[in-house]
């Protein structure tokens, strides 16, 4: 109530700016003029898209002639175009449609439309939904699936019809061309005959977008299904009832994209229950779809208890098995050997398959990074990863490049993200959580972009104009530049470093609340009979001697995962970049940093420096107001104070936490704790309904 109560004060006081509600995304409707389009390919379904999408928002010469030319290319790669005097030139009707909003987005954020060739990075761009059948979203914070409900999964409704519509026309606008629309942690109810009609009408609303339709698939389904004794992936029958499976799905969906398998991991089932390995597994299923031209992603996030280190199994796993696998099969890889963590190192994985095709996994839905609560612009974290070099076939072996088929050859290439959308009106639960969608699609298309670049596109689209006719003046375009435009980037660009600094600063990961939903800080959560590398404790290691895990050369040797001359380099404190020091090393409190303060000075500072940046933020955004319609300025500001209220409980929880352990006073320069270590416990057990 007091949540309502505040934004219809803050929407009174701002009367007179006109409201948006965010469904549009960065889509919102132009002042288009008119243009002739003319095409040389036959009037589909897709290239009707591209026509009509240059008539709804052609920014350019009134009365131009605006081509569509299909025509053969060897220099366009998978479904890329060539930017033309006046026009679009592609190899397939896809990379028409691409041509369309790459013209559209230049004209509409003041770029130049030159000519030029635009292939992508990767030849598969695709969201990934935890969705499950009974329309719950697993780590979603925007609201209930788009795909599922739980008492009408079998009906489709004109409103299902229409926000599919609008979400595949959302990623074709930034070269998303494909989305698998249930949970990994899958149902085997998503392969029966009820819910294969529900997928065809997904297929059928997104096609004319060029999104393609995957899905997630439990590995013991063909006994839970099929009425057979086993699931092994060597069985002649099994392997038969999948492939049965696959023609039955073929049929309804002609140009179904294939399988993404999560399977002998945290409990799921796999091929290793019956002894054989994850290449056993993904060989099978990748028979099965390749008469169709179907892939296979198989998710290398897997690790046991029995492990002394988390971080090094899928390394162990799945290295011996490089060149084991099926040509179209795709081994998919978290950017990170943990789990999605505000920072980590990259995964070593990348660089170090060489014979098999490997694909980046990002996280869009924000698990450990604030929810849909938190102000966190991931650009920039993803970004990191990209451009990080593995150094496995020499300096400027990046993730990058090891994953988009410059360094090593790939039968196919993909970047999948873990999509943040729901239900809400504005699709991802906060305002500003709709760049991350974006910036993942513009990644993924181009996996050199800077971040600067994308948040510029993306503010411009977002919010130009909400406060002022389409046709603003000079004035307000100059005002809104230096006033909104540049401070609000910064913002976004210093988000992502803000929440590591508040929350798991200097290396430390995976040390938030397991009461809470992986939201807000609990370093000390470890319950009797809970497996340790599901506990904080076992990541952080405190205790009076130092804090931070040891997977140097005398630790775990983690680092020996790493090519050289990285791994000497992380094996070193000295030389360990500061970012990734407790992540690799346990060291003393009084460990002496780079900027000349102890460890436990620099945690101290970090975490402080966090909660003085969100605080920055919600200045930032109050002097944007003028800029910024009621109804999307009101929601942010309310956020952005929760925010804060965030930052203060992870500082002052883990310092005090620490302390415990480090028995070093705080350093007098940074904010004391506003409450004590005990009253903090007591409330993070206590139950709540979280907030979005």
């Amino acid at each position: 109530m007091r949540k309502l109560l505040f934004i219809l004060l803050l929407l009174s006081t701002s009367a007179g700016l006109r409201a948006e509600d965010g469904h549009q995304l960065w889509l919102r409707k132009q002042q288009a003029v008119p243009v002739k389009v003319v095409s040389s390919a036959t009037n589909s379904p897709v290239v009707a898209m591209a026509k009509q999408e240059l008539q709804q928002g052609w920014r350019g010469k009134a009365g131009a002639s605006v081509s569509l030319t299909l025509k053969k290319d060897k220099a366009i790669k998978y479904d890329g175009f060539r930017l033309i005097p006046n026009g679009v030139q592609a190899t397939t009707e896809a990379g028409l449609l691409y041509g369309v909003f790459e013209m559209l987005r230049r004209q509409q954020t003041g770029q130049a439309v030159s000519e030029g060739l635009l292939n992508p990075s990767y030849e598969h761009r695709l969201l990934n939904h935890w969705d499950n059948p009974d329309g719950s979203v697993e780590r979603g914070y925007a609201g209930q699936s788009i795909f599922w409900r739980k008492d009408n999964a079998l009906v489709t409704t004109a409103e299902d019809k229409t926000r599919w519509q609008q979400y595949a026309r959302a990623n074709a606008s930034v070269g998303i061309n494909g989305a698998v629309i249930n949970n990994v942690n899958a149902s085997q109810l998503i392969l029966t005959p009820e819910y294969l009609v529900r997928v065809k009408a997904i297929a059928d609303a997104f096609r004319p977008y060029g999104v393609k339709v995957y899905l997630a698939v439990k590995f013991t389904s063909p006994a839970l299904l099929g009425g057979l004794k086993t699931s092994d992936p060597l069985d002649p029958a099994v392997a038969a009832w999948w492939q049965s499976k696959t023609k039955e799905i073929y049929k309804l969906v002609p140009d179904f994209g294939g399988f993404l398998v999560k399977a002998s991991s945290e409990g799921q089932p796999g091929p290793q229950d019956y002894g054989r390995t994850h290449a056993d597994g993904a060989n099978m299923l990748a028979d099965a779809v390749k008469p169709y031209g179907g892939m296979v992603m198989w998710r290398a996030f897997v690790y046991s208890p029995n492990d002394k280190d988390r971080a090094k199994q899928a390394y162990n796993e799945f290295v011996p098995l490089d060149g084991k696998f099926r040509d179209n099969v795709i081994i998919q890889v978290k950017n990170g050997p943990v789990d999605f963590q505000p920072r980590e190192p990259f995964s070593p994985l990348f660089g170090a398959l060489k014979k098999t095709s490997v694909m980046p996994e990002f996280q869009i839905t924000q698990e450990y990074l604030g929810h849909a609560i938190d102000l966190v612009f991931l650009s920039t974290m993803w970004e990191e990863c990209l451009q990080s070099d593995t150094y496995q076939a020499g300096t400027g072996s990046t993730v990058a490049r090891c994953t988009d088929g410059s360094v090593y050859p790939q039968k196919h290439t993909a970047m999948a993200g873990v999509s943040n959308v729901g239900l809400d009106t504005n699709w991802t639960g906060h305002d500003f959580a709709q760049a991350n969608w974006y910036a993942f699609g513009r990644l993924a298309w181009n996996n050199s972009l800077k971040s600067a670049q994308i948040a510029d596109e993306w503010l411009k689209l977002t919010f130009y104009g909400a406060t002022a006719p389409q046709s603003a003046a000079p004035k307000y375009a100059a005002d809104w530049n230096t006033n909104f435009l540049a401070p609000v980037k910064q913002m976004m660009l210093d988000s992502r470093e803000t929440a590591v600094n508040y929350s798991m600063p200097l290396g430390l990961h995976h040390i938030m609340s397991a009461t809470r939903g992986h939201y807000g800080p609990g370093p000390w959560w470890a319950p009797p009979k809970m497996r340790a590398d599901w506990t904080p404790p076992y990541y952080h290691q405190a205790d009076s001697t130092g804090v931070g895990f040891n997977r140097t050369r005398t630790g775990s040797n983690a680092v020996s995962q790493y090519h050289e001359p990285l791994a000497s380099q992380l094996n070193d404190p000295q030389t360990c970049p500061d970012e990734y020091l407790l992540w690799f090393h346990h060291l003393p409190w009084d460990f002496r940093m780079k900027s000349g303060h102890t460890l436990w000075e620099e945690l101290g500072y970090h975490y402080d420096k966090g909660v003085q940046q969100v605080r920055q933020f919600q200045k930032v955004w109050d002097k944007a107001q003028p800029y910024v319609d009621a109804e999307r300025f009101a929601v942010v500001q309310y956020k952005l104070r929760s925010q804060s209220g965030n930052a203060v409980q992870w500082k002052d929880a883990c310092l005090l936490y620490f302390q415990q352990f480090s028995h070093m006073p705080l350093p007098a320069a940074i904010e004391p704790p506003a409450s004590n270590l005990d009253a903090i416990i007591a409330n993070d057990m206590r139950p709540r309904r979280q907030e979005n």
